[in-house]
C-alpha cells in the first residue's frame, strides 16, 4: 500500500479490524448495517498487506477519538479540547473536536459530573424528589450512588422509585432543571425526548450504595411497589456474575444448589462460569457434572433462566445472612 494514500474512513475501519482479529472484529461488526458490513468486508478481501506503519497510525487514531469521545461525553466540549491541546496541542485538539462535534451527544448535566458528590447533595436536597431523580439519572453511577447515600433517609426510597419508574423526558424540561441548578448545558445534540433513568440505571446505582442503604431502599420499595422491589433484587445479581466471588463463597452455593438446577444453569453460561464451577468442586463431582452437561440435549431457554434465578436467589440469601460476601466495590469490599 503507497504510503502516500490517503486512507478512506472504511479501510481505516477495514485495518482496524483485522489488527483486532476475527474474535473481536466478529463481535464489533454487529453493530454495523449490512451496507457497511458489506462494504468494510470487500475492503477486508482488497487488502493485501498493510505496512506496520499504517496499521499503528490507524490504531493510534482510533485511541484517539475514543479519548477524546470520552471527554466530550464526561465533561462537555470545552473540557474535552482543554484536555486534547494540554496533550496534543491546540491545531490538533480542534481539529479533532471538530470532527466529533455533530458526532457525539453530550449527555445533560455534565457540569454536575465532576462535583463533589457532598457539595451536590446541599446543591439539591431541597429540590422536589423528581428533579432529584433526574438529575441522578444522568450522572455515573458511582457519583449517584454517593449523593443518594448522603440524602435524607426519608428520600432515598422515594427518589429510588421515581428513578426506577422513569421513562423520557422532554428537552425543555432538562433545560428547566438545569436552569435551575443555575448552569446552562454547553450542547444538546438530542431527539425529541432523550432516554433516562429506568430499573437498570436504579439497579446500577443500588450496586454501589452500602448494604444499609440498598436495604433501606428496598424495602420501602416494596411497601409500595412489591414487583418493581423483587425486579430490582432479580436484576441486582445476575448469575454470570457468580464469577465475582471468592472460592470459599462458590462451594458454600453449591452446597445449597440442586444439581439438576445446577447443570441447567451452566447449560446456558458462558465457559468462564463453567470453569470456575468445577475448579470449586471435587473432581469426581466435576466429571459427572460434564457428563451431565454432555448428555442433557437440548434445554429450553426458559427453563435455563429459571435455574440461574433459582441459585441468584441461594446466592442473595446467603450475602443477607453473612455467610458469603458479593463484592459490591466503596468500604464493603473492604474484608477484615
Amino acid at each position: 500500500m503507497p504510503r502516500e494514500e490517503k486512507l478512506s474512513g472504511k479501510k481505516k475501519a477495514a485495518i482496524l479490524l483485522l489488527a483486532m482479529g476475527p474474535e473481536i472484529s466478529s463481535r464489533l461488526l454487529k453493530h454495523f448495517s449490512e451496507q457497511e458490513i458489506e462494504a468494510i468486508t470487500m475492503e477486508i478481501a482488497n487488502l493485501s498487506r498493510v505496512d506496520k506503519e499504517i496499521r499503528d497510525e490507524v490504531l493510534d487514531e482510533f485511541l484517539l477519538i475514543g479519548q477524546a469521545q470520552q471527554f466530550m461525553l464526561e465533561g462537555g466540549v470545552d473540557y474535552a479540547r482543554e484536555i486534547l491541546e494540554k496533550t496534543l496541542g491546540h491545531h490538533k485538539a480542534v481539529e479533532i473536536i471538530k470532527r466529533l462535534k455533530e458526532q457525539v451527544k453530550v449527555k445533560p448535566f455534565t457540569f454536575v459530573r465532576h462535583t463533589d458528590p457532598k457539595q451536590l447533595v446541599n446543591m439539591i436536597s431541597r429540590e422536589h424528589p423528581q428533579t432529584i431523580a433526574l438529575i441522578l439519572s444522568y450522572l455515573d453511577s458511582q457519583q449517584a450512588a454517593v449523593v443518594l447515600s448522603e440524602l435524607p433517609g426519608e428520600m432515598r426510597s422515594d427518589i429510588a422509585r421515581r428513578i426506577a419508574l422513569m421513562d423520557r423526558t422532554s428537552p425543555e424540561i432538562l433545560k428547566e432543571v438545569e436552569k435551575v441548578l443555575r448552569e446552562k448545558l454547553s450542547t444538546v445534540v438530542q431527539q425529541d425526548f432523550t432516554q433516562a433513568g429506568g430499573v437498570d440505571t436504579l439497579v446500577n446505582i443500588l450496586n454501589r450504595v452500602d448494604r444499609g442503604t440498598e436495604k433501606l431502599i428496598l424495602e420501602e420499595l416494596e411497601k409500595e411497589n412489591a414487583d418493581l422491589a423483587d425486579e430490582i433484587r432479580q436484576r441486582m445479581f445476575i448469575f454470570e456474575d457468580v464469577i465475582t466471588l471468592d472460592d470459599a463463597s462458590i462451594q458454600r452455593v453449591i452446597r445449597e444448589v440442586d444439581s439438576k438446577d445446577l447443570a441447567k444453569a451452566l447449560k446456558g453460561s458462558s465457559e468462564e462460569v463453567k470453569e470456575r464451577v468445577f475448579r470449586n468442586i471435587s473432581k469426581r463431582a466435576a466429571e459427572m457434572l460434564r457428563e451431565d452437561l454432555e448428555f442433557m440435549g437440548p434445554v429450553r431457554l426458559r427453563e435455563v433462566e429459571e435455574a440461574q434465578q433459582r441459585i441468584v436467589g441461594i446466592i442473595r440469601r446467603l450475602d443477607e445472612a453473612g455467610e458469603i460476601i458479593i463484592s459490591r466495590g466503596g468500604e464493603d469490599a473492604i474484608v477484615v
